[in-house]
């Protein structure tokens, strides 16, 4: 008996920090056997040669967040500080020309992996017809040929898709077969969602069904450019410059100011930021922290700091995730020392009611990486996503015309900024959006729309000022068409 009361006594006295270590460590190693079987049901030697370099690249992350847990790792706050001057440079201070010779050494990535499943869209979202029956990607395709053309360069495109959109990127590319540049796809990884209380993996195959699985956000893009070949390819090529943004931002065009300022002064990484606004209170801004810059997300924010890191006071702009990056330095930092961002934990819950965790990184979060990496403040236009119908509206409408593939604001519009709208939960989804507008508006000289309810728009019609139309429960207004509606509630 002795013995066990002295096992119970000692057992008592471990330290709280072992007793994680401890589960931590069972937890790593039941981690590492389920992975392992999972490769073990991949028989062609190839594809399972690939899919464990995968698995190898989730088990190290996977530890990571372990290991971090264990400690409690945070930021602290009071280290973090507004970034210093020379750490954000203004766009106005960019060189005023540039030499176009320099364009054939860059290459244009856009992060093409969303599904637009918040638009209520199944498909690859880039395939959203955006503007004057173009999509998304038939406007990267214009810009980039134009570049091109005009200039006798080479700029090829690089798309990086997620299992979600890899196959109707292929089919969707096929159509610009004889167009004056060369596209590449390449996959991002596929890591399996994790069960929040046993802390295994999801799927039991590596053919399980997609919603067990998650692509780890666009942090994942250095490690995918590396183990697919596409940087290599890129290097081989000449290529030194890579000018990386998500595929729903249509204001990100290739900038040669900035390029030719990244030449000039050779910063590794510039990551393109602006002044924060209401409406941008949750996008990622730069740090000083101890001396270096960094990116701080949201997710990061301890919540009792959260209104702050909201405020525009301490952090005055956020992350575009427009980025400039220099392809030698990555690889050798890829090579050296490997790229370590920050943990983004994600929980969800799947359809059938399990709490599940994805393990994800921030491409931008990589700017501490690199040598004289800095921000550039650049103007709003230069950051125009389209993440709602509220937002689609505002491109679709007279508000912008296209020039070459690119969205200019129209000379008309008598203030320099756009028209606030607001659209219900009754325009949430593309397919309602597209019924209740038989034309998009004429908005000018709109500087608010707020629309709830049961709403049709007719053709022609026109808002001026401030417009707020409000439906009623089970009550339905139809705007007529030709009809303008001037600061009218």
């Amino acid at each position: 008996m002795g013995q066990l009361t002295d096992l119970f006594r000692s057992l008592r006295s471990i330290h709280k920090q072992h007793f994680k270590s401890a589960t931590t460590g069972v937890a790593t190693k039941n981690m590492r056997n389920e992975l392992n079987r999972l490769v073990n049901t991949v028989s062609d030697p190839k594809t399972r040669k690939a899919f464990d370099t995968e698995m190898q690249s989730f088990f190290y992350l996977f530890t990571r967040y372990l290991a971090e847990k264990a400690q409690s790792k945070e930021l602290d706050w009071d280290r973090i500080k507004s970034p210093a001057a020379d750490q954000i440079v203004p766009y106005d201070d960019l060189p005023k020309t540039a030499d176009p010779s320099i364009l054939n050494k860059l290459a244009v990535l856009k992060v093409n992996g969303g599904l637009g499943t918040s638009m209520g869209m199944t498909g690859a979202k880039s395939a959203l017809e955006v503007k004057d029956d173009m999509t998304f990607l038939d406007l990267t395709v214009r810009q980039i040929e134009h570049l091109n053309t005009t200039h006798r360069v080479d700029v090829p495109l690089i798309l990086m898709t997620s299992f979600n959109t890899h196959e109707d990127t292929l089919r969707i590319i096929k159509k610009y077969a004889n167009q004056q540049l060369r596209i590449t796809t390449f996959n991002q990884s596929r890591y399996p969602r994790i069960d929040k209380e046993t802390l295994l993996p999801l799927p039991h195959s590596a053919t399980d069904d997609k919603s067990k699985w998650y692509p780890p956000g666009h942090g994942d893009l250095y490690n995918a450019l590396m183990h697919s070949g596409v940087l290599d390819q890129l290097l081989a090529e000449g290529k030194e410059y890579l000018f990386v943004s998500n595929s729903d931002n249509l204001g990100a065009v290739v900038d040669q100011r900035i390029l030719q300022h990244m030449v000039d002064t050779g910063a590794e990484f510039i990551m393109e930021v602006t002044d924060k606004t209401k409406a941008d209170v949750k996008g990622g801004t730069l740090i000083d922290y101890d001396g270096t810059v960094q990116l701080l997300e949201i997710a990061q924010v301890p919540s009792e700091h959260t209104e702050e890191f909201k405020s525009v006071r301490k952090f005055k702009i956020f992350n575009t995730n427009n980025l400039w990056i220099n392809l030698k330095a990555l690889k050798r930092i890829m090579e050296n020392e490997g790229m370590e961002l920050e943990i983004i934990v994600n929980p969800k819950v799947t359809e059938d009611g399990v709490s599940v965790i994805q393990l994800e990184t921030a491409a931008g979060a990589a700017i501490r990486h690199f040598k004289n990496a800095k921000g550039i403040n650049v103007p709003r236009s230069r950051f125009l996503p389209v993440k709602s119908c509220s937002d689609l509206l505002l491109i679709k409408s007279d508000i912008y015309s296209l020039e070459h593939g690119q969205l200019v604001l129209n000379p008309n519009r008598m203030f320099g900024t756009t028209p606030v709208i607001k659209l219900g939960d009754h325009f949430k989804k593309i397919a309602q959006f597209q019924k209740r507008f038989k034309k998009i508006p004429k908005i000018i000289e709109l500087d608010h729309l707020t629309v709830t309810g049961d709403v049709y728009f007719g053709r022609n019609v026109t808002l001026r000022g401030t417009v707020i139309v409000v439906a009623n429960e089970g009550q339905r207004i139809d705007i007529p068409d030709g009809c303008v509606l001037e600061n009218s509630e």
